[in-house]
């Protein structure tokens, strides 16, 4: 039994996951190769291994022939009967060839055929084992800046943090451990390259389906998201159990869960929405924390248009328009916006036609509240995300 051959091939299939087979090919192969080098052709060669003790057996099978043209490929007849006593003419019979009379440039080259094969199935392991990531969060340490682009160490390969998927104002210091996700893994001769992101919205859905257990189990769903890396994020989510808050079990207890991813991606605001299955409903669920008035929407163009208090007209667009530009994405419809001002001044408006039947009421009331101002907006946006569940429930829910 070939002892110092196993312990190396179970070293190698604990350490780089290759298995023995494909070793043990690799070994047959660089034999076969050493054989070629040793007489110049290898045609009648034949490696046989044995997996469980790792001998190995050698042989060329050569025809009897009277008269010998080709000693690597012929053998006469007396010197195959020296090794069966029964050949005769016409037989193939083997011959052993001993692998230590091979010279110094076969064993060479037979040593570069088992480290290349070795080197393949390495890359090719890690290539599968990332693959499988791909669309998925991972863990990674960054290692350093290469121009503008990082290096980020993935455990057994290295990715590369491309500029263009970098949240602005975003900072890494060496050894630091960051969340991203993978987009794509290449299979090159070099190895895999791997190409990760920091804004991808898929980032933000991923740590969710990790931080929220309603959300893996199937309980909760996550039906859209949009994003505007490092400054805001808005995620559509409903439940498939009468009984359980989508908003509720997103934020957690004091908004332990959603704390934590926003806490990952470095303080970037998350408003939870309810999903709701009329537009109407789902597009005033995505403007909050603006309070709706009226809704019209139109599934058939994807347009909507909405009227808002005057008070509420600055929070319902959002700093240089976001709030609404996220609604926008996290509904697929294109949503313009008034306040009743300037929805009663637009001709041929019909009050009538936006209002919901239970908000009648609420349209009819009168602001005597303060003035919104671009400080009430930030103080809001300050304000914990236990409140987030509230969002959507401020309004009863609309109908077409």
């Amino acid at each position: 039994m070939n002892k110092e051959l196993m312990e190396a091939l179970d070293i190698l299939e604990r350490e780089k996951e290759i298995s023995k087979e494909t070793l043990f090919e690799a070994i047959e192969n660089s034999l076969i190769t050493a054989c070629k080098n040793h007489f110049g052709k290898a045609d009648n060669v034949k490696v046989e291994i044995d997996r469980d003790t790792c001998d190995f057996y050698c042989y060329a099978e050569k025809e009897v022939v009277e008269e010998v043209e080709d000693k690597v490929l012929q053998i006469s007849l007396p010197e195959a009967q020296e090794i069966s006593a029964d050949a005769k003419i016409g037989d193939l019979i083997r011959v052993e060839i001993k692998s230590k009379e091979f010279g110094r440039i076969a064993t060479q080259n037979a040593k570069s055929v088992i480290l290349q094969k070795i080197r393949e199935e390495e890359r090719s392991v890690i290539y599968n084992q990332y693959f499988e990531k791909e669309k998925d969060v991972v863990t990674g340490i960054v290692q350093r800046y290469v121009g503008r682009n990082i290096s980020i160490n993935l455990g057994k390969a290295d990715a590369i943090l491309n500029e263009n998927e970098q949240v602005r104002g975003e900072n890494f210091r060496p050894t630091e451990r960051i969340k991203v996700y993978i987009l794509e893994v290449k299979n090159t001769p070099k190895g895999p390259r791997i190409l990760v992101s920091r804004t991808h919205p898929e980032l933000v859905k991923r740590l969710f389906e990790s931080e929220v257990t309603e959300i893996k189990d199937g309980t909760v769903e996550i039906m859209s998201i949009a994003r505007e890396a490092g400054s805001r994020t808005k995620i559509a989510v409903r439940s498939n159990n009468p009984n359980v808050d989508a908003v509720g079990a997103c934020v957690g207890i004091n908004g332990a869960r959603v704390n934590s991813i926003v806490d990952e991606l470095r303080g970037e605001k998350i408003d939870i929405v309810n999903w709701d299955e009329n537009p109407g409903n789902l597009i005033q669920n995505a403007l909050s924390p603006a309070k709706i008035v009226a809704v019209f929407a139109d599934p058939d163009e994807k347009t909507a248009k909405v009227v808002v208090p005057d008070y509420q007209l600055s929070l319902a667009i959002g700093k240089e328009g976001q709030n609404a530009r996220l609604a926008a994405r996290l509904t697929g419809y294109k949503i313009d916006i008034k306040s009743e001002t300037q929805a009663k001044d637009a001709p041929g408006f019909r009050y009538e036609d936006y209002l919901y039947d239970d908000e009648e009421e609420y349209a009819e009331e009168s602001y005597e509240g303060e003035e919104y101002t671009e400080e009430y907006e930030e103080g809001y946006a300050e304000e914990n995300y236990e409140d987030a569940g509230e969002y959507a429930e401020d309004e009863a829910p609309a109908e077409e």
